[in-house]
């Protein structure tokens, strides 16, 4: 209990215990002043056994204490503290919108334990290092929804990455409503820096809106964004739902459309990335995230605690120990 009151001192003005010095002069005078004292009486030379009382055996205690006064004032003159800071991050933000396929292609396990799965943990880790900025999510297959609008609760993001899985959509690859409806949430966004990232592992097959046409309206908006085609290179293994309802596992060729997702993150002043394995993919929002940089403030408000008293109360009490053993207890009759 000692030990950790003391770990979380500290000392604000600790040049006091140079004071600390004089206790060894200390300790040599009264040696000295002792053995004088000893020296200036005569004494037979006749052995005397059992004299030593335990008033002869105690008579260094009042020094003793006062040694301990002593050094109890000067751990009070050092000044005792405790330091508790306070924290506040303060910052501009970036408006970040993930929009990510759940087609059912996505469930494809080159990917561990799945394309989705590994999508849904390396965007968790993404937001978990944004804090300053404002996050949503949109999804799409063969339509897009808005899964969660741009927020700060990261507690509601991260919950809506969780509920994401594959068959919440009409089933397709709809690239260009997906960017629209994610360049719809992010729009009117009045933050200096907009930036999309688009995850896929397909070719755009459907949706009402051409991808085209979605990556002309992010230009007009001023929005970034940042393609990732998912998918290792050849084949990958697909399960598939047998009549029977048991599942097996098929062989599918893996088909991204890198041409169209280079053109619209080149085009919108971002950067095509392809993900072949679940480090790749990690290593890639990793880059997102130095490229995509928040202008983030620390301030830090310091408070410190006296915590003298202790100290004061210990030399109080040697002090009175002092007293009590060298004009009571101690105390020599003429």
């Amino acid at each position: 209990m000692l030990f950790d009151y003391f770990k979380n001192i500290e000392f604000g003005q600790p040049y006091f215990f140079v004071l600390f010095a004089a206790i060894p002069l200390l300790i040599l005078w009264y040696y000295r002043s002792l053995n004088s004292f000893s020296a200036s009486i005569k004494v037979s030379s006749t052995a005397a056994p059992g004299l030593k009382t335990w008033k002869s055996a105690a008579r260094h205690l009042p020094f003793i204490l006062r040694l301990l006064t002593l050094s109890a004032l000067i751990f009070t003159l050092a000044k005792p503290q405790t330091r508790n800071v306070e924290q506040r991050t303060e910052g501009e933000g970036i408006d970040v919108i993930l929009c990510i396929d759940v087609s059912g292609s996505m469930t494809a396990q080159d990917l561990k334990p799945n394309r989705l799965e590994a999508a849904k943990s390396v965007a968790i880790d993404f937001v978990n290092r944004r804090p300053t900025d404002r996050i949503g999510v949109v999804i799409f297959a063969g339509e897009s929804f808005t899964q969660c609008p741009l927020t700060t609760d990261y507690a509601v993001v991260i919950a809506a990455i969780r509920n994401i899985r594959n068959g919440l959509l009409l089933d397709g690859t709809a690239i260009g409503s997906g960017l629209s409806t994610s360049v719809d949430r992010i729009r009117n966004s009045k933050s200096k820096s907009k930036v999309i990232i688009l995850l896929t592992d397909g070719e755009n097959n459907g949706g009402l809106i051409d991808p085209q046409t979605a990556k002309e309206i992010a230009k007009a908006f001023a929005i970034k964004v940042y393609t990732i085609g998912v998918g290792t290179i050849g084949e990958a293994p697909m399960p598939f739902r047998n009549p029977d309802g048991s599942i097996s596992t098929i062989m599918q060729k893996v088909a991204i459309d890198e041409p169209l997702m280079k053109q619209i993150a080149t085009e919108t002043g971002g950067k095509y990335f392809r993900a072949t394995d679940n480090n790749s993919l990690s290593e890639i929002y990793t880059s997102i995230d130095q490229l995509e940089k928040s202008k983030v403030e620390v301030i830090k408000n310091v408070k410190f605690e006296n915590k003298f008293l202790p100290f004061v109360a210990a030399a109080i009490f040697f002090l009175m120990l002092d007293i009590l053993f060298r004009y009571w207890i101690l105390r020599k009759f003429p």
